[in-house]
């Protein structure tokens, strides 16, 4: 068997096993032993540490008769754990689509993709008054990762993006924000406003939703 050393790449045996399990897919301790040059109880200690931490998991694999084997892999946090190519595929996607389409079709682009986010998550949302979908959306932004929270203002509810999942890409396609605002207004139905980004230089994005204008809204249907 092939035996991968990492060097200066690796600080210790955790990111060692990492590493061996994102070059390999699947791992015995043996083998994550023999890769990072220390004992098999102690590969055991740390992969039961990752595993812990959601970054590594077990499967039994048998062959033949006798004891099934447990192998080892990354899951899905765990290779997020490395650095990816995403950004900079994403980044020329977004120049190549911006150079061959009109300038106002690019808006409706974004605009189309936060109207798919909302239906997959229609079904949490219908039927909900007000302020339990607004407590959903939150949850939602959270899932998106956008790290949000409410704060109630007077007539008007604050929804804070603590961070945003498209910050690097934002820099070079500003346009990425319509996407946020644009899923929080089909969410909840109602115009919203962008008070501060994090692209003006602003600790965070906020948006407002004007309670009392969604009470003129709903007298009129009346």
């Amino acid at each position: 068997m092939r035996v991968l050393y990492y060097g200066r790449m690796a600080t210790g045996t955790r990111e060692t096993i990492l590493r061996t399990l994102r070059a390999r897919t699947r791992c015995t301790v043996n083998d994550l032993a023999e890769a990072s040059g220390v004992s098999p109880v102690s590969v055991r200690h740390h992969l039961a540490n990752l595993q812990a931490e959601g970054l590594v998991r077990s499967e039994e694999v048998r062959h033949g008769v006798g004891r099934p084997r447990h192998v080892f892999s990354l899951s899905d946090s765990g290779l997020e754990q490395f650095p990816s190519r995403y950004y900079h595929l994403t980044a020329r996607l977004l120049s190549e689509i911006k150079e061959q389409m009109p300038e106002g079709q690019v808006g409706n682009l974004f605009s189309g993709v936060a109207h798919s986010m909302a239906l997959s998550y229609a079904d949490e949302l219908q039927g909900l008054p007000l302020a339990q979908r607004l407590d959903r959306l939150v949850e939602l932004l959270d899932r998106e990762g956008f790290d949000a929270d409410l704060e109630h203002d007077g007539d008007q509810v604050l929804i804070r993006e603590l961070s945003c999942p498209y910050f690097r890409i934002g820099r070079l396609h500003p346009e990425v924000c319509l996407i946020d605002q644009s899923f929080i207004a089909t969410a909840l139905s109602l115009p919203v406003e962008r008070v501060t980004c994090l692209l003006d230089g602003d600790v965070h994005c906020t948006f407002a939703v004007n309670l009392a204008a969604t009470a003129v809204e709903g007298q009129r249907h009346e």
